[in-house]
């Protein structure tokens, strides 16, 4: 267990912190949750033309549900019982991280919160949809907020697969879930145009758009910082 704790934190020293400010602010600004909600707004215009009010209401309550149950899993059961403190608050490494913007976090970092709860939404989306293009983004974005935390500090790189692990146990659970709850929606082969769920290939290659678009956004936005 020493041999892997240690590693865990050779990994994480590793990833951590840079000698680029614009890398900083690119990095500090891609793991605000405000950074993304133009790619939310278009992803729930798109399941609303898609399935209509229903539809919306069931993927928006069941992407909620899962930040709540895989949140709470890990701030109010698991970092309360495991007690394992984030590199920036543990007294063995605290003064060789590096911090962006005195950013560190809370105390305790086992499990992130952050890779549990963005890993749920992106495989859960990604079986909703069923379409690779738009898959593979979700899931890349859910890795790029994972990077982000262990680059900035405030997670171990142990904190960050775990939370993973997690979100992709609940982001399975949901679409179980969801799939009972609505008996309508049966994927299958997909028609030409359609992905086997249903949605249109132009719905899912704007949704695809829309993220390349942000990561374009905040790289730009990013080269201005001071």
């Amino acid at each position: 267990m020493y041999e892997l704790l240690e590693l865990d934190k050779n990994i994480t020293l590793f990833i951590n912190g840079s000698h680029s400010l614009m890398w900083d602010y690119v990095i500090y600004t891609a793991t605000q949750t405000l950074t993304w909600i133009p790619v939310g707004l278009i992803l729930l215009y798109i399941v609303y033309r898609q399935g209509g009010m229903r539809c919306l209401l069931m993927v928006l309550g069941m992407i909620l549900l899962g930040i709540l149950i895989s949140d709470q899993l890990s701030s109010s059961i698991v970092k309360p019982l495991v007690k394992r403190f984030r590199p920036t608050q543990d007294p063995q490494i605290m003064y060789l991280v590096d911090v962006v913007n005195n950013y560190r976090g809370g105390r305790y970092g086992f499990f992130s919160a952050h890779a549990s709860n963005t890993f749920t939404v992106a495989l859960f989306l990604t079986l909703l949809f069923r379409h690779r293009m738009a898959g593979f983004l979700l899931v890349s974005w859910s890795l790029l907020n994972s990077y982000t935390r262990v680059y900035l500090g405030v997670h171990y790189f142990g904190d960050v697969v775990v939370g993973t692990l997690v979100g992709a146990v609940v982001g399975w659970g949901l679409y179980r879930f969801f799939v009972c709850r609505m008996p309508d929606y049966k994927p299958c082969d997909s028609r030409e145009g359609f992905t086997s769920s249903g949605f249109t290939q132009k719905s899912m290659y704007a949704l695809s758009a829309c993220i390349l678009l942000n990561y374009c956004v905040l790289f730009i936005i990013s080269s201005f910082c001071p």
